[in-house]
């Protein structure tokens, strides 16, 4: 993409752009620069899935659903990857989710992966994510990474923009942020943006949001649900610092939170111990389906 000098553009075009930028999930700095050969490798792991083609108010999307060998599903898992990834990047979690008896719906949100679109929103990844699961659910649990994981709350809280609330029953968030407006203010200064143009940017945000960006964050979407979740989190992430996931538990009364060492915001989706810690909190969900939520609590792990 063309390098833009936003300070010497008029506020509301540059707030614009910024915007327009924003929504272009393969721009972003965070994408490795050898993402293309990293996911062709990791769809080897999607080879136990059935490929769908899903219609979503935001285009077309990529599913894929891991059916259990010989069993009846004890529950449903939608699996929801973060910002410039895709599913094939957590199709650990779904392959050991899948022997453990669960029923895995993963997809490739719009903008990224095999699905269509170009330019997306945290909003419209959202939308897709509510239409996914009621096209290929029923589902009862989600494990999210990153900005996966406040879509998913978006639409476990359901309100607008979205048209209605799907009633997950657990999140498993890896590392997750809590407070949008930090993401955003993060790419605001990398861009070098001035302040009335960030003004301009964050209104765009606002207005598709239906809601102030400093109240965007997972603790209190988590507060609105009142779902039990697992906080998962590497002390040593860079992307998204472990004080989210801190800010989190500290807040919520029905977060676990789970600490790890040495894995980063990437490494921690294929570390064993990590997939261990998500797949054993959904199986005792699974198998303590109607007795009510547990409280949370603090565990650590390396």
């Amino acid at each position: 993409m063309r390098p833009v000098d936003f300070g010497n553009l008029p506020p509301a075009l540059a707030g614009d752009l910024a915007y327009r930028r924003f929504c272009l999930p393969r721009f972003s700095k965070h994408r490795s620069a050898d993402h293309v050969q990293l996911a062709e490798r990791a769809r080897f792991h999607l080879r136990h899935a059935e490929w769908v083609r899903v219609p979503t108010t935001k285009g077309e999307v990529q599913a894929y659903v891991f059916e259990p060998e010989g069993r009846r599903p004890r529950a449903g898992v939608l699996i929801a990857h973060g910002w410039t990834s895709e599913a094939s990047f957590m199709a650990v979690f779904a392959e050991q989710l899948r022997r453990a008896g669960f029923r895995v719906v993963a997809f490739d949100q719009p903008g990224h992966g095999k699905s269509a679109q170009v330019r997306v929103s945290l909003i419209d990844c959202a939308h897709a994510l509510l239409e996914v699961a009621e096209l290929l659910g029923p589902i009862q649990f989600v494990v999210a990474h990153s900005m996966g994981g406040l879509a998913a709350l978006l639409v476990d809280e359901g309100k607008p923009p979205l048209p209605r609330r799907y009633p997950f029953e657990r999140h498993v968030l890896v590392s997750s942020p809590n407070r949008f407006s930090v993401v955003v203010r993060q790419f605001a200064d990398e861009i070098h943006l001035g302040a009335a143009a960030r003004r301009s940017f964050e209104r765009r945000l606002e207005r598709i949001a239906h809601r102030p960006l400093a109240t965007l964050t997972a603790a209190s979407l988590v507060a609105a649900t009142k779902r039990p979740v697992l906080v998962i989190h590497a002390r040593d992430d860079r992307e998204v610092a472990f004080a989210d996931a801190e800010e989190i538990a500290s807040e919520c009364p029905s977060v676990t939170l789970a600490a790890f060492d040495g894995l980063g915001h990437r490494n921690i989706l294929f570390a064993p111990p990590v997939i261990r810690a998500a797949v054993s909190y959904l199986s005792r969900a699974a198998g303590d389906a109607g007795r009510g939520p547990a409280g949370g609590r603090a565990i650590g792990g390396a």
